[in-house]
């Protein structure tokens, strides 16, 4: 099973669980806490719990599906205990009350032969307080975690202001990410370095810097590795002058990727040059704008006849708008827009490439003219890429969808959906329910609701809309027509 897709929040290590003395609980088979996170908990007494779980669950149960607890090995637990790894399952907890004194001797050697921890939950512990303290945990650490960023990034605009900025980011730099960061010129060479040297990893980070200035700008404009038990990381700066940072730390944490965008987008305003030409070119075209010349007319003012329109969900702050932005190639960007939605003008020729803490929905490139029907397909792309949470959505209008006038098919969308216009949970449920191949479980965790309300919601749906949605070919031109409105 592939990996699961990891929840907003930072895992919690199982030795975490097992320090809290209000819980009590016990590890009792396999392998050791340090190595296990728990991404969410989970509590099912279904013999077979796979197609309910996401991976990376807590599970707990309290046996009530376990009517022969001395079947040894290769029997029903066997099968359990394989069918919980199969789906991703982290660690299985087994309370020991009410319905069975202790943790049958063939769930215990269950576990230690398919490697999955196993962990005795005391009567006196409920399996919603285990919830509760998973739950506190995590929000402890994304406090945790978001301080941590935004403390960086106060940290490296003061040391840009610096009389001597580069030097002064890069300390910086270095040191709240726990290793070395380094500035690369035009021709490969080391300009500026800071930190500590973790391993003999330098001479990798090189070479990788070197891969993603040879790369830039016409494909994704950063990369990782690792060497040695080191992790890498080098960005290309903006301002297409070929310099480039390369990060290399012991360990890796879920911001640095945001702090690091911070540094890379402080160190191409320091190393680029003045862009005066564009910057008055950008200056003309919106005062033609203003003053009601064409967008087709203002186009070439920009650098581009054609655009790719794109929309982005995630780290909202300027920095990391920014630094998206930087990584895309481009400078027109909004990085207010609505419902915390990044939008952003790429050239036509750039490839737009997955960027790490985004989630992008990407329009076809289009002329000035059509940029508003792009603007709408972007927004589309994005509302299915976090429907299925994937990083990046592309708009393609080809199939039998292609085969129909826009207009055609907006008004017919308008017309068959109008039961639920008013109502913008149903129409989202629905899209999202719709996207997930009628999911129930995996649509309420899209969605941040309990399962029951996407029941409800879909029954509703099809009571508006008086349509069977166990037929395919209603499924199919409702997906139709969603996908033809904003």
């Amino acid at each position: 099973m592939a990996d699961p897709t990891a929840p907003p929040t930072p895992p919690v290590p199982l030795t975490a669980l097992l320090a809290r003395e209000d819980l009590g609980l016990r590890q009792i088979a396999g392998p050791p806490a340090a190595d296990t996170a728990v991404q969410w908990v989970h509590t099912s007494e279904m013999a077979d719990p796979y197609p309910y779980l996401l991976g990376g669950e807590l599970l707990l149960t309290a046996g009530v599906h376990i009517t022969d607890p001395a079947a040894g090995s290769g029997g029903h637990l066997d099968a359990y205990v394989a069918r919980i790894v199969a789906a991703g399952g982290a660690a299985l907890g087994f309370g020991v009350a009410p319905v069975h004194d202790t943790v049958p001797r063939a769930l215990v050697d269950a576990c230690d032969h398919y490697g999955l921890p196993l962990l005795e939950v005391p009567p006196r512990t409920t399996f919603s307080g285990v919830a509760r303290a998973v739950w506190r945990l995590m929000a402890e650490a994304r406090h945790t975690e978001l301080r941590r960023v935004t403390e960086a990034q106060q940290g490296l605009a003061t040391a840009a202001a610096r009389t001597d900025p580069i030097p002064a980011v890069l300390r910086q730099l270095a040191a709240r990410l726990g290793g070395i960061a380094v500035l690369y010129g035009p021709e490969g060479t080391e300009l500026q370095a800071a930190g500590r040297t973790p391993g003999a990893a330098r001479e990798a980070l090189r070479e990788l810097t070197a891969v993603v200035r040879r790369a830039a700008p016409t494909a994704p404009a950063s990369a990782s590795d690792t060497a040695d038990a080191v992790h890498l990381a080098a960005y290309a700066l903006g301002g297409g002058r070929g310099f480039a940072l390369g990060i290399a730390t012991d360990r890796r944490e879920p911001g640095d990727h945001t702090i690091a965008g911070a540094a890379v987008v402080l160190l191409s305003l320091l190393t680029g040059e003045h862009q005066s030409t564009s910057e008055a070119a950008r200056s003309a075209a919106l005062v033609r704008l203003l003053l009601g010349a064409s967008p087709h007319d203002v186009a070439p003012l920009l650098g581009s006849d054609r655009w790719t329109v794109v929309h982005a969900r995630g780290e909202h702050t300027p920095l990391a708008a920014s630094a998206l932005a930087a990584a895309l190639g481009s400078a027109l960007a909004d990085p207010r827009g609505a419902d915390d939605v990044v939008r952003l003008l790429v050239p036509a020729d750039r490839e737009i490439a997955p960027a790490d803490g985004w989630t992008l929905g990407v329009a076809e490139p289009a002329p000035a003219a059509g940029l508003a029907a792009a603007d709408a397909q972007a927004a589309r792309a994005l509302r299915r890429a976090e429907a299925t949470r994937v990083p990046l959505v592309h708009h393609h209008a080809n199939g039998l969808a292609a085969l129909v006038a826009p207009e055609e098919a907006e008004a017919h969308a308008r017309v068959l959906l109008s039961p639920l216009s008013d109502n913008e949970a149903l129409t989202t449920t629905l899209r999202t329910w719709l996207s997930l191949h009628g999911s129930w479980d995996r649509t309420a965790v899209s969605l941040g609701v309990h399962r029951n309300t996407v029941r409800q919601r879909i029954t509703r749906c099809a009571t508006l809309l008086t349509a069977d949605l166990d037929d395919p070919d209603v499924r199919m031109e409702l997906w139709f027509a969603l996908n033809r409105t904003s």
